[in-house]
Parts: C-alpha cells; structure tokens; sequence
C-alpha cells in the first residue's frame, strides 16, 4: 500500500478487485478519495459506495458493477499525474479519453471534476486519471 500516492493506490485496489470478480472493494478513504468515488458513480462506472466507521479508522466501501454477462464495466484505469510528475491541463487543453467514451478525472478550482464538466464550466486543472 502506498501511501505517498493514495490515488495510485485507490486505482490499484478497484483494478485488483475488479480482476477478481469481487462485488465490492474497501479502500482507506479521504475527502480526494470520496470525490473520486462519487464521480464513478455519477457516471455509472461503480454501482455504489459508502463510507464505513471501523474505530478510528474510516474506508470507503465501493460496489463494483458488472454487465448481465459478468463483463466489467470498467475496463481500464490510468494514473495520470503522479507525485513525481505532475501533470496539469489548460482549459483549453483537458484532455477526452478514447474519443469520449472514457472519462478524465481533474482536481480544479472548482473541486474533483470529470473533464467534460471541466469543459463545460471552462477550468483547468490537475489531471488525476483516464477511466474508460
């Protein structure tokens, strides 16, 4: 578990998880983190999650969704800017994840956005991942 880099770590553990067929995933959790969750969901990437109290520790339980086959429905997760190479997008410049139909995760003024909203609202930011 790395904790220089929670959210390389969070995409590691939902790519493990998904990997495994497992219905759901705990992560430690942190107000990045529970944006990030938040988005997945809005966009319908995880089916849900919610935040588990465990003493003094707290974790972000995440449902993970899958097709009526068994196929999942995150196929990849792409850690952009890591704490060694930041990388930040102009508003100009957010980058689309496979011609739109994946998503991209930014941290702007304006809080964790998708990078469509990011568009939208015409903000730059740090980009976080690609989620397709």
């Amino acid at each position: 578990m790395s904790l220089t880099d929670p959210v390389a770590n969070y995409l590691t553990l939902i790519r493990n998880a998904l990997q495994a067929k497992h219905q759901k995933v705990d992560i430690p959790c942190s107000r990045l983190l529970t944006e990030m969750t938040r988005i997945l969901k809005e966009e319908g990437y995880i089916a849900n999650f919610k935040t588990i109290d465990e003493g003094s520790k707290r974790f972000l339980r995440v449902y993970l969704r899958y097709g009526p086959r068994g196929e999942r429905v995150i196929s990849g997760l792409q850690r952009i800017s890591r704490p060694g190479c930041r990388v930040y997008a102009s508003k100009r410049r957010i980058p689309s994840v496979l011609g739109n139909l994946g998503i991209s995760i930014l941290t702007t003024p304006k809080g964790v956005i998708t990078g469509s909203r990011a568009r939208r609202e015409g903000v730059g930011g740090e980009v976080l991942c690609y989620i397709w």
